[in-house]
């Protein structure tokens, strides 16, 4: 402490501050919010290859494609978007609230509206991750960067 009273106050350390845009306002919760948006980035990239798939699956229904393989795209798919409807859940608790994460996760099973669901909030992730001064590339923000 200066004895200047004129003298500028001290910055405040990033780890003190508040997060900004989760509903705790702690830094924990905004590194799972980075976490779990890197899953959600999985989960859309995944969905869109999948979606590829199976239009090549579909369209190709001949003898050259065994069904074992439908079988196991299907089944794939599937796995993608529940593990979507659980990032989008556990993120939109830390973002938005319960009830809205709840609806949002449901949202996210339905097939084209859950890809509508992941994109909305992955887009919401990036706007809280970047008013906390965390830089989000294109897989977002690492967690490990993130001071607690």
């Amino acid at each position: 402490m200066s004895l200047n009273p004129y003298e500028a106050p001290a910055p405040i350390p990033q780890e003190l501050t508040p997060a900004v845009g989760v509903l705790s306002g702690t830094r924990q919760d905004l590194r799972s919010v980075a976490m779990y948006q890197r899953g959600i980035i999985a989960c859309i990239l995944l969905y869109i290859i999948a979606f590829i798939a199976q239009t090549l699956i579909t369209s190709q229904r001949t003898a050259e494609i065994p069904l074992w393989v439908g079988v196991l795209s299907v089944l794939a798919t599937l796995g993608i978007i529940v593990a979507g409807a659980v990032f989008v859940f556990l993120l939109s608790i830390k973002v938005y609230g319960p009830a809205l994460g709840v609806l949002l996760g449901i949202l996210t099973l339905i097939p084209c509206l859950g890809l509508l669901a992941l994109l909305r909030v992955n887009a919401k992730a990036t706007t809280v991750l970047q008013q906390n001064g965390i830089k989000v590339g294109l897989l977002g923000a690492n967690p490990a960067t993130i001071p607690l």
